[in-house]
């Protein structure tokens, strides 16, 4: 299963529902990186992804967006193919 990255913050409604459905579809860790601790992780988020709201989610080096686009992924059925991708 490939790693799953996310940038998040303490109080975040929409980073606990992308985990909930990570983990529904069987993902056993996420690395959560912490935005709102860390100034530099946060102006690195900015420039990997152009997009200053968390959730920014990641599996393997695929940059997925947010808490909407993972929703729409699975909906689509792309989401358990790229987690199972080698």
């Amino acid at each position: 299963m490939q790693a799953v990255k996310m940038y998040t913050t303490a109080v975040c409604p929409y980073c606990i529902r992308a985990k909930q459905l990570l983990k529904a579809r069987g993902v056993p860790s996420i690395e959560e990186v912490r935005i709102d601790q860390d100034a530099a992780q946060r102006d690195a988020m900015i420039s990997q992804t152009g997009r200053r709201t968390v959730p920014q989610i990641f599996i393997g080096t695929t940059h997925v967006g947010g808490c909407d686009d993972l929703i729409a992924l699975d909906g689509r059925g792309g989401l358990l193919p790229l987690l199972n991708a080698d």
